[in-house]
């Protein structure tokens, strides 16, 4: 989890400082190497580690806008993700998703920049699960201020008429974009949305990682052993504005010395302190970490990027007449009209 979480961390700052190339001093969203919004979840280390170790390779993961941390936890390929993230050609999408659209089939992983889009995909994945008589789980991260879309709380209500192995995780940072949580719900805890469906809802109230796998394994073990989905929210922090290049000025200074002031990633560093690692031992996971990530940055910079012609490939409809060189057919099943 330490590893995860350090080098999630370290991969944001890094694109951070890469994304902020090229668009200051007047903020410019389209300027620089990595082009429009980036959404970091420094922070949010611990809900991501916590949850992804009780993962195996075929089980899914889907998170929302800020899924890095969930990505690399969940075994996401940290070069063609960050190809991806500067929109190259061999990205996970051939550069066309970007940081928020992210999608590994062979790590089981998908995002969405729709708030509680990956409610409905990782139910759909439990029930396949189910329907194959497999012990496959599906875990779908939020964030507290999507627990009143529709989409989730129609994904809590077939999960649990279904009793889908599918664990809904919402990382609270206490900010829905720009608003304070208590602006867009009246529920202080997220996890008592469970009861309107008649699922298990627990709440872990800091950001520690090992409090989250404790309540990780409960959730995940129920859900592989066909006994249904669980609410699980984590109370994290956000480091960040809501995205890159947000002045915060919606936010209390206060709050955000607050949210400094906590680090989930040196607190389970004193754990492992306390369990007998030295120093040097976690500053050797630190320094694998960081070279992991800047081979990857590097890497991923020195990759082509599309030709213009692939923006027609992959899409559900035909490019217009006169686009391409050739004309599409539109061939009819069972004759020639």
């Amino acid at each position: 989890m330490y590893e995860d979480m350090v080098t999630a961390r370290y991969y944001e700052e890094r694109l951070q400082e890469e994304y902020l190339e090229g668009k200051q001093p007047a903020f410019d969203i389209s300027a620089g190497p990595i082009p429009g919004e980036l959404h970091l979840a420094a922070g949010q280390e611990a809900a991501a580690a916590g949850v992804c170790r009780h993962l195996r390779d075929d089980d899914t993961a889907t998170a929302p806008h800020r899924p890095h941390h969930v990505a690399i936890a969940k075994g996401v390929d940290l070069k063609r993700m960050t190809a991806e993230i500067f929109g190259r050609e061999n990205g996970l999408s051939s550069g066309k998703g970007g940081h928020m659209h992210l999608f590994d089939p062979d790590a089981g992983f998908a995002c969405s920049g729709i708030i509680a889009q990956g409610c409905p995909p990782a139910v759909g994945a439990g029930l396949a699960a189910k329907k194959r008589n497999e012990d496959g789980v599906a875990v779908a991260f939020l964030g507290e201020g999507a627990i009143s879309q529709g989409a989730f709380l129609e994904s809590l209500n077939l999960a649990a008429v279904q009793r889908l192995p599918v664990v809904f995780v919402v990382e609270d940072n206490d900010w829905a974009i720009s608003m304070p949580k208590g602006r867009v719900t009246d529920v202080a805890d997220g996890s008592q949305r469970a009861a309107g469906f008649d699922m298990p809802g627990v709440r872990v109230d800091y950001d520690d990682a090992t409090a989250v796998y404790d309540a990780a394994r409960e959730a995940v073990g129920r859900a592989r052993a066909g006994n249904g989905p669980t609410l699980l929210e984590v109370q994290v922090h956000r480091r960040m504005g809501h995205f890159m290049g947000d002045p915060e000025s919606y936010r209390p200074e206060e709050d955000v010395e607050a949210a400094q002031a906590r680090d989930s990633i040196e607190r389970l560093a004193e754990d492992l302190r306390g369990a007998g690692l030295e120093d040097d031992d976690l500053e050797a996971i630190r320094e694998d970490a960081r070279e992991r990530v800047d081979e990857a940055i590097e890497w991923a910079k020195e990759q082509p990027e599309p030709e213009p012609d692939a923006a027609h490939e992959d899409v559900f409809v035909n490019p217009p007449s006169g686009v391409t060189t050739e004309e599409p057919t539109h061939e009819l099943a069972g004759g020639d009209d």
